[in-house]
């Protein structure tokens, strides 16, 4: 039988090679081999992040990476201020407003599916000069609405207000143009899932210097106040740079995940990132040129500042036309067609479907999902 092919924004299809990579043998997580494994990795990462901050990574998923750059650096009452237009810029938010650090954030929300406007994350930076924000964070791509992100602007307020920049780039490095130390990122993510093609478990996470200061800041704070918060402990950022001066990571690492993921970074490396890029951007104009040709509309609204995603297009699902359950007959008619597409979140759940463009994703696969999409929409009465 075919494999189902999914075309939702992680997990993404895996190929057999590295599928492959994960049935070697166990190795000694402490030897030599992990050693040498865990540095070509990091090196490797370092390259498609266009950094060269520290870089660490966690045996856990792209939102265990998040946990771990805002529990890390914000102490109780530091201040926030999360950036969101969408699920996973919101989950920055919670995560600032949970995990015993108080209420510390400091919200610049749009509607999903809005652009983000400069001028109120402006206003959200200098709103209490007393008490200036530490830290800045913004979701790069947001897959829940399909819209990219003003990363490299955002990151330009965060330097001139002096707050470490905390960008998630889980769905877009390796799919998108990221220059991690130009924009000014102080702590960038990614997640194994997504782009880079490899599969779900792992994240890594780069540091820059101005980050290592308030973490260190924040270490000293919290050892004076024991009563209060504690350090995070599997996703202590400190452990994790000391066990890389060993080549190891602080606790077991996910073993045939790493396997998988150097594999993955040996396929980046073999395409070439500029073209990987390229290909991505290509194949999510495919799909977007073909949704308006069907006369669907895409969901997200631009501004000067943003612009569609290169990893997953939303699209409306249109009221009417023939639909009864329009989620339901749109999804569910792909499905039988053997493609696997993505509904929306939350409160976008039943309003939009979402086709990602995502990984090692090829021509071939791109048309046969915008064929099934054709037929769906052809047998839908009066659409």
């Amino acid at each position: 039988m075919e494999e189902e092919l999914l075309m939702i924004p992680g997990p993404v299809p895996v190929l057999p090679r590295i599928r492959e990579a994960m049935s070697k043998p166990m190795i000694f997580h402490r030897g030599e081999e992990f050693g040498q494994l865990y540095a070509e990795i990091v090196e490797g990462l370092k390259e498609i992040f266009q950094t060269r901050n520290d870089l660490f990574v966690l045996s856990g998923s792209g939102t265990c990476a998040m946990e771990a750059a805002v529990e890390n650096l914000a102490a109780e009452g530091t201040r926030v201020v999360c950036v969101a237009n969408g699920k996973f810029g919101e989950r920055f938010s919670e995560i600032a407003a949970g995990g015993g650090g108080g209420k510390r954030k400091r919200e610049a929300n749009f509607d999903w599916g809005s652009p983000i406007e400069l001028e109120v994350v402006k206003a959200a930076l200098e709103e209490s000069p007393s008490s200036a924000p530490k830290v800045v964070t913004l979701v790069h791509n947001e897959t829940s609405t399909g819209i990219l992100n003003p990363a490299r602007e955002v990151g330009r307020l965060a330097r001139k207000h002096d707050a470490v920049f905390v960008l998630d780039c889980v769905t877009s490095i390796g799919g998108d143009e990221v220059l991690v130390d130009e924009f000014g990122v102080d702590i960038a993510i990614v997640g194994s899932q997504k782009c880079l093609g490899a599969p779900p478990g792992l994240s890594a996470v780069s540091v820059s210097e101005k980050a290592w200061d308030l973490i260190q800041e924040n270490k000293e704070e919290k050892e004076k106040e024991k009563k209060n918060k504690k350090r995070p402990y599997y996703a202590d950022l400190v452990a994790y740079k000391k066990s890389f001066e060993k080549r190891q990571t602080p606790y077991t690492p996910a073993l045939p995940l790493f396997f998988a993921l150097h594999e993955a970074l040996e396929v980046v490396k073999e395409e070439g990132l500029t073209r990987r890029v390229e290909r991505h951007r290509r194949l999510a104009e495919t799909v977007r040129n073909a949704v308006r040709g069907l006369g669907l509309e895409l969901f997200p609204r631009l501004n000067e500042v943003s612009s569609y995603s290169n990893t997953v297009t939303a699209v409306k699902i249109p009221e009417g036309k023939g639909l009864v359950d329009g989620d339901e007959q749109i999804r569910g008619g792909m499905l039988e067609r053997g493609v696997r597409v993505a509904g929306g979140q939350g409160r976008l759940k039943g309003k939009i479907f979402r086709i990602a463009t995502m990984g090692n994703i090829t021509e071939d696969e791109v048309s046969r999902t915008i064929e099934a999409l054709e037929q769906v929409v052809e047998e839908v009465e009066k659409w």
